[in-house]
This record gives C-alpha cells, structure tokens and sequence, in this order.
C-alpha cells in the first residue's frame, strides 16, 4: 500500500515538472541545433509547453468534467497559454537579489542568454539558497581577479548579443546539493565545468556557435 502511494506521488511529481523540462530543454535544442535568435528559442520551447500542458488540461477534462461544467477548447487552451507566459515572464525578468553574490549581479545578470536565465530561475524555486556568484564579464575583468585574460570566454557577449556563461557557488553548500544541481544543468543541455581551489565554483555555459569550443 505504501509503495504504491509513494509511487503514485512520484508519477505526479513528474508529470508536474515535465512541462517546466521541456521548456527549457525545448529552448536549448532550438539553440544549439540551429542558433535561432534567443527569442525564438524562447518561443519555440513556450509553445512546446503549451502544446503539452492543453493537453494535461485535456485529459483532466476528459476524466474527471462532466456536462454543465465543461470547459471549452479555447478555454483550455487560453489557460495552458496565459500559465506558461506568466512562468516565463517572471523567470526571464525577475531573480531574486538574495540569489546573487553582489548588487552588481543585478544589472550583469540581464546580459546573459535567456534561456540560462530562465533555467536559473526554475532551478532558484526549488532551491532558495542558490547564489550566482558572476555572469557578464570583460577581459580586464580577469586582470583585476589576478586571473590570465581569456580570449574567448563564454563570459563574454557573444554574436547573440548576450553572455553565454554564469558561476553559482559550491563552497559551504552539501555535496549532494552541488551534484544535483551539475547535472540539472547538463540535463537541461547546458555544459558544466567545477572550478575548485579558493573560488570553488560551478561554471555552467551555454554552446556558442561563434566559438563551439569556448567555455
């Protein structure tokens, strides 16, 4: 009995995050496929979404609405459409404060890619205490850290108009937290890469298609 409970919970929780997965794994492969313009890519993966969840709608209708309280076609489809532009609306252009390391963040953090945007965001409502410690950067940038500049850093605007890359903090935070949150990212198509030493963080980046190597 319990095992089925607990299995049923499971199946729910899934088929709950599905539609979030493929919304921002949908923009990725828009991404790194074809290089669409970073607005396509969000696009692209909102109407996937949408597809998806009219037809969670759909299947709730079928099952448990019956007669005077039908719910239209178009009515299912407005909801699916008004609840999967509201998500991306605030995942685009709202992170919290208290999730990035400096007040500066605030301004660098709209000049990375949307899609890393958005899979930030989703990931901060799972975990609260998550904190993006660098985004947009410049080459004197890596001087003024003691660093060697690089030539092609995904920190970099790239020929989409906006950062490819962001460092969160691993120090002082649990190693299985760290762990799921590394491969959220890759599960989402991102490239990840821990830097340690006494900056321990994790790199996350998206594919350039003007440097497909860079990180």
């Amino acid at each position: 009995m319990i095992t089925k409970i607990l299995g049923l919970i499971a199946q729910t929780i899934l088929l709950a995050v599905v539609p979030f997965i493929l919304l921002i794994r949908g923009a990725v492969y828009l991404h790194t496929s074809s290089n669409y313009l970073p607005s396509v890519c969000i696009v692209g993966g909102t109407i996937m979404t949408v597809v998806l969840l009219f037809v969670y709608l759909s299947l709730i209708h079928q099952l448990f609405i019956r007669g005077g309280q039908a719910i239209s076609i178009k009515s299912r489809f407005f909801i699916s459409l008004v609840v999967v532009l509201l998500y991306v609306i605030h995942g685009l252009f709202y992170i919290s404060g208290t999730n990035m390391k400096s007040s500066s963040l605030r301004s660098e953090i709209r000049k990375v890619h949307p899609v890393m945007r958005l899979a930030v965001s989703t990931l901060i409502h799972l975990d609260k205490e998550l904190i993006i410690t660098d985004a947009d950067r410049q080459p004197e940038d890596y001087k003024k850290m003691g660093l060697k500049s690089k030539k092609h850093s995904l920190h970099y605007k790239q020929d989409t108009g906006y950062s490819h890359a962001l460092d969160l903090r691993t120090r002082g935070r649990p190693i299985w937290k760290n762990f799921l949150v590394q491969n959220y990212f890759r599960l989402m198509g991102f490239r990840t890469l821990r830097h340690v030493g006494s900056a321990d963080h994790l790199h996350i980046s998206l594919m350039s298609h003007e440097y497909p190597y860079a990180k």
